[in-house]
């Protein structure tokens, strides 16, 4: 893929990435679209590291890539990454210090307000929700 390409339609944000040189992109799309909805900055960082996170996750164990779609409803952020892996096992126990892996799912879920992991048509779904603050 020579770069994330973006669509957006209603509101909803959707970009497809495919390869590492896409993460930035990725992570830019993620964070100016939680600025743009006005979360607090504590709440813009920690979406940015949970994209890249799921993201990274993507392109390690999957061949085929993902997309990312965002969109909110007037309350909360949500953020859908989307590829052809297995569905996730929520509620991850945070690795021991010394275990070189395992972190990525157990830090999206204390960063975020909600994390759910559904399949739909042969796809899972990891949906992040960000509730907007004041």
């Amino acid at each position: 893929m020579s770069g994330p390409s973006e669509q957006a339609t209603d509101g909803v944000a959707t970009v497809a990435y495919g390869d590492a040189g896409d993460l930035p992109g990725v992570r830019a799309l993620a964070r100016a679209r939680a600025r743009a909805y006005g979360l607090a900055a504590d709440q813009v960082d920690g979406l940015t590291i949970a994209v890249s996170e799921l993201v990274t996750n993507t392109l390690q164990h999957t061949r085929a890539g993902g997309r990312l779609r965002i969109w909110g409803d007037g309350s909360s952020l949500y953020c859908d990454v989307i590829d052809g892996g297995p569905q996730r096992r929520l509620g991850a126990v945070m690795p021991e210090p010394t275990a070189e892996r395992g972190r990525g799912l157990a830090i999206v879920e204390r960063l975020c307000d909600e994390v759910t992991s559904l399949t739909d048509g042969g796809f899972t779904i990891i949906r992040l929700r960000m509730v907007r603050r004041g």
